[in-house]
């Protein structure tokens, strides 16, 4: 039978993407806009709201503990359009090449700034996963629940995810997760905040709270770690592509990322806003070791609802992080080793990309049940080194959307170069900035 061609079957995960993909001809073809953004959104929201993670809100109660909302408010602001900035990106690459943004780091630059590339966002994968279950742990202890069954019940919620082996599935269920990242704002409002001052705050931005301290500096580090970092990078351009997005989903691609952005900043600004209850009433948050603590505190000013609603907004953040994060790593890996990785493949098709999605999961679960861990600091810490690895991955996206040979006419314009430029050279100065308040304290008040 030589020279006869034998018809190759479609793989499950090929069958699954064009079923997705007719749903969105078919929207698209039929003048059902709100259906065709429903269809596409997800990459964007779920790497915004993936974001605001455990870590991330506990940055913003305890900055919004320490220092109120003047400064912060328009700070965060700026952080979230500094994200946006960052991951219309990615959505451009990912349409673009068809590929995840691990494999074109090794195609473009070659294996050492590969395997660089894979050592910066495997380290903060693992150290972030970790505080996504330090935050599920510390939001179940404020409602009496074991940290050994709270930890097992998020390794099995995310664990059930991944098993359905269908990314559309998948992706639903993470973002109706991620909607109960807006559990802070009914909160906020229980915090009773000054209109005025939130008005005047986010309108005018005000000057620094008492200078620039060690304190001062690690909390703004850890809150632009706690809306920028290399795993949402990765993430979204492996979603996107396992999404089969093509060329004429760019604009929804763009509206799903700003709309996650927009909906993310929401609930971070009204994360310091709750806190803020205990800036006002003097209340010191330097020896809370984590989300029941934060709870805890607030509840005399928010009352026992308020206080709840924060401690569930801290396990749904630590849980969409976990599922998130553990699909940035096993997309990553799967790509390096040019195996299967997707979340429509099955077990055997994407055995690597199941195995380390899972094994990740359980390794960092693992970790948080050390006893007497100090869970704040860790989660402070972690976001602080996400703002210090986040130069170098930001290095990387930009040069690969300036390459016309990959991306063509997809590639950056002039503005999108200065913006992505500017945002560099800040993390880098911040990083510097915080590098050498660490290593010469005596150079600035404490």
């Amino acid at each position: 039978m030589s020279g006869v061609d034998i018809a190759v079957p479609p793989s499950r995960e090929e069958q699954l993407r064009a079923i997705d993909r007719r749903r969105v001809e078919a929207a698209r073809s039929g003048g059902r806009p709100f259906s065709l953004f429903f269809l596409l959104a997800g990459p964007g929201i779920l790497a915004m709201l993936g974001e605001n993670d455990g870590p991330s809100m506990l940055s913003y109660a305890t900055t919004g503990a320490t220092f109120g909302i003047g400064f912060f408010i328009p700070f965060i602001v700026l952080t979230f359009l500094m994200a946006f900035t960052v991951q219309e990106m990615t959505v451009r690459l990912g349409i673009a090449t068809r590929r995840g943004h691990a494999e074109l780091i090794f195609d473009r630059f070659g294996p050492f700034w590969g395997y660089f590339s894979m050592l910066d966002l495997a380290a903060g994968n693992v150290l972030t996963l970790i505080t996504e279950f330090i935050a599920i742990r510390a939001g179940a202890a404020f409602f009496g629940i074991p940290a050994a069954l709270a930890v097992s019940a998020g390794v099995a919620f995310v664990i059930i995810a991944i098993s359905t082996r269908r990314y559309f599935t998948w992706e639903r269920a993470a973002m109706v997760l991620a909607a109960f990242n807006l559990l802070f704002v009914p909160a906020a409002l229980l915090a009773h905040p000054d209109w005025a001052g939130l008005g005047h705050a986010l309108g005018t931005w005000s000057p620094l709270p008492g200078g620039v301290t060690t304190s001062f500096m690690t909390l703004l580090l850890a809150d632009v770690g706690a809306t920028v970092t290399p795993w949402m990078i990765f993430f979204q351009q492996s979603a996107v592509v396992d999404k089969g997005m093509g060329r004429n989903d760019i604009a929804q691609g763009r509206i799903d990322t700003l709309f996650g952005a927009a909906v993310a900043a929401t609930a971070a600004i009204a994360a310091v806003v709750a806190a803020s209850a205990l800036f006002a009433n003097h209340v010191s948050v330097g020896s809370f070791s984590g989300g029941a603590d934060f709870a805890t505190a607030l509840q005399p000013f928010i009352g026992h609802a308020g206080a709840s609603l924060f401690a569930l907004g801290i396990i749904e953040a630590g849980l969409v992080a976990a599922m998130t994060i553990s699909a940035s790593s096993a997309y990553a890996l799967g790509e390096v080793l040019h195996a299967r990785h997707s979340l429509n493949a099955s077990f055997l098709e994407g055995k690597a990309f199941y195995t380390c999605a899972i094994s990740s999961v359980m390794f960092a679960a693992a970790i948080v049940l050390i006893p007497n861990a100090p869970l704040l600091a860790i989660t402070l810490a972690v976001n602080v080194i996400a703002t210090l690895l986040m130069a170098p991955a930001l290095l990387f996206l930009l040069l690969l959307a300036n390459d016309r040979e990959i991306i063509g006419p997809l590639a950056n314009s002039v503005k999108s170069n200065w913006f992505g430029g500017a945002i560099v050279v800040a993390i880098a100065l911040m990083g510097s900035a915080y590098g050498i308040i660490s290593v010469f304290p005596n150079l600035i008040p404490k």
